[in-house]
């Protein structure tokens, strides 16, 4: 087991990986040496003693990548201190209700890491521009206001979430 933690992410459009960046300066600015990648750029955990792993969400679920990773590293993770989040839409208002909404969405990532440190669910950042045409066309159709462009995220939530990871990584 290594000395630095991890945080990886799995992203569509870049605003998970924002989150996922804002999470590792935190954590370096406690002192601790961070790394900072996408899932699918996580090879090996050797140099690792944590993990945060953080998820967009997808069509009511984590992106596949995140809950692979998870999947394929269960033992290491079961070894050291992980602690996961969740971007989303689900999260645009933070209710009791969308918190649970935004857990069951998180579920399939959450069932592949043993025992997780902790868990967070943020609001995410819909910017059509960077969608595909497809779902530009699906999102427009949206009439229940769920799928407005917008920024969710609550930078100042985000902050406090990472700086309670310290003494937990």
């Amino acid at each position: 087991m290594g000395d630095r933690i991890l945080v990886a992410y799995a992203s569509m459009c870049g605003s998970t990986g924002e989150v996922a960046e804002a999470i590792g300066k935190i954590l370096c600015e406690s002192g601790a040496a961070v790394d900072v990648r996408r899932v699918q750029d996580v090879k090996d955990l050797k140099p690792y003693r944590a993990a945060v792993i953080g998820s967009a969400i997808r069509m009511s679920k984590p992106l596949s990548e995140a809950v692979h990773l998870a999947k394929k590293h269960r033992a290491a993770f079961a070894s050291m201190p992980v602690a996961c989040f969740s971007v989303g839409m689900a999260m645009n208002a933070d209710t009791p209700e969308n918190r649970e909404k935004a857990k069951q969405f998180l579920t399939p990532l959450l069932n592949e890491v043993p025992s997780p440190a902790a868990v967070e669910y943020f609001g995410g950042k819909l910017d059509y521009s960077t969608l595909s045409p497809v779902f530009r066309w699906m999102f427009s159709q949206d009439k229940s206001g769920e799928m407005a462009e917008g920024d969710w995220r609550d930078w100042d939530a985000i902050n406090a979430w990472a700086k309670a990871l310290v003494p937990l990584l």
